[in-house]
């Protein structure tokens, strides 16, 4: 069964001696060292142009994957004191013995959630698909006779959650460890602690997607034995089971996108006004105040208490879920969401179902998608090309101005294939909606 204490540590990349709660600055605690680490990063700061639900949106109140992100760290702040507070009234020894308070669970859970995106492509989940295809099925599929199976499959099922992990951790020129986060905050970031094959090999949460490409091995096991992960033989291969303060960060994340996007397709006009706050309303129906409700004049008024209302209720709800299942999450074997074993289930379904409907799938979503393709397919291949003729001794003309308009962006230099196409897609993955949209333009000779 993983521990506490264990869980919580302190430690970062490069440390040599352990740092102890106890002796923790209380006014620049490590663990909100994270946060700042996160929110001043080039990485984080990309986010404010890749749009949360409607890509290349120019629509003010639509949220971008930054605001998203921001709502989800505060939602998991929550979720995590109030986590915090039972797990140390269960376990009183981690306050009286080693200083812990349940803001660290809160500071823990919103840094996590801060950067749960930071590693997501331009043009929403259909950039991970454009990239993952693009070495599948485009020009990229000639590589899979000289990779390794996990290294293609990094390429073919390219994860955000991989190069986010990726993007915190990976050190660079005059920068050892990348933000150097405490491995408590790396640990609740790490959603899906496996390699991208076997793919998944189990129906456990933790194993829908993977968590780290095969350059970040390494790392990815050190953070995860330094926190006690259990781990998990699948044939011959070794997984672990989630950090306990993940199910927290995806719980947040769930909140949100489900509240919110909704919010968002109201706004939008793609979900009808009255319909959609009926739909708010059954979810809340035990908390809400039918006199204040009611004496709300506007539409935009009562869908702000009904979303607030409703966050709130859920975080309440996935608190208790996961207080109740707490030894079963320690020892490796609670299996679901926490937003799964919740007694809204069914109304959070019918939100989904509607959102799916009515935004994801709208016409707005799937023609600015269709333009992703294209432009991330574009990129991936002149880059490739480019870095393959560099590395072949045969650059043309063309292909030097590519890698000389790009300079160190990616490393096109690497002896080693697999290194130089993870690093170009990690690079386009980088980019904004708008910066994308730009470097194809100009690779078209759209704008000089």
């Amino acid at each position: 069964m993983m521990n506490w204490e264990q869980l919580l540590s302190l430690k970062r990349q490069g440390d040599t001696n352990k740092r102890l709660r106890k002796e923790q600055d209380e006014t620049r605690l490590g663990f909100e060292v994270d946060y700042d680490r996160i929110i001043f990063s080039s990485a984080f700061r990309s986010l404010q142009d890749k749009t949360q639900v409607i890509p290349l949106s120019k629509t003010s109140f639509v949220h971008t994957r930054l605001t998203h992100s921001l709502e989800v760290s505060v939602v998991g702040r929550s979720l995590g004191r109030v986590v915090g507070k039972k797990i140390l009234e269960k376990h009183p020894h981690l306050s009286t013995t080693h200083g812990y308070q349940f803001n660290d669970f809160g500071a823990i859970v919103a840094a996590a959630a801060l950067s749960h995106d930071i590693g997501n492509p331009p043009f929403g989940h259909s950039g991970e698909k454009a990239i993952g295809e693009y070495f599948a099925t485009g020009n990229g599929k000639k590589y899979k006779e000289s990779l390794t199976l996990k290294q293609y499959q990094d390429l073919i099922d390219f994860e955000g959650n991989a190069n986010g992990f990726k993007i915190l951790t990976e050190s660079r020129q005059g920068i050892e460890g990348g933000l150097r986060l405490s491995y408590a905050t790396l640990g609740a970031f790490m959603k899906y602690p496996k390699e991208s094959l076997p793919k998944k090999p189990t129906p456990h949460i933790a194993h829908k997607k993977f968590g780290y490409f095969q350059n970040e091995s390494a790392f990815f096991n050190e953070v995860a034995e330094e926190v006690g992960l259990l781990s998990i033989k699948i044939g011959n291969e070794i997984t672990y089971c989630r950090h306990p303060l993940t199910f927290l960060v995806e719980a947040a994340d769930d909140i949100c996108y489900t509240i919110i996007d909704f919010e968002d397709g109201i706004n939008l006009g793609l979900i009808q006004e009255e319909y959609a706050l009926e739909y708010l309303i059954k979810l809340v129906r035990d908390t809400i105040n039918t006199s204040k409700y009611n004496s709300l004049t506007t539409t935009a008024d009562r869908l702000s208490y009904l979303r607030a209302l409703a966050i709130n209720t859920l975080i309440q709800e996935a608190a208790r879920t996961f207080v109740r299942y707490e030894e079963e999450i320690l020892s490796g074997n609670f299996d679901t969401a926490l937003i799964d074993k919740s007694k809204y289930q069914a109304q959070i379904d019918d939100i989904i179902k509607i959102s799916v409907d009515k935004i994801y799938q709208s016409s707005e979503v799937v023609e600015k998608e269709i333009a992703g393709y294209e432009i991330l397919a574009t990129l991936l291949d002149r880059y490739c090309t480019a870095t393959d003729h560099y590395n072949n001794g045969q650059p043309s003309n063309y292909d030097k101005l590519i890698l000389k308009a790009e300079g160190n962006n990616f490393d096109y230099k690497n002896d080693d294939l697999y290194t130089r196409l993870i690093s170009i897609s990690n690079y386009v993955a980088s980019l904004t909606d708008g910066n994308a949209l730009l470097k194809f333009q100009k690779i078209k000779g759209l704008q000089i």
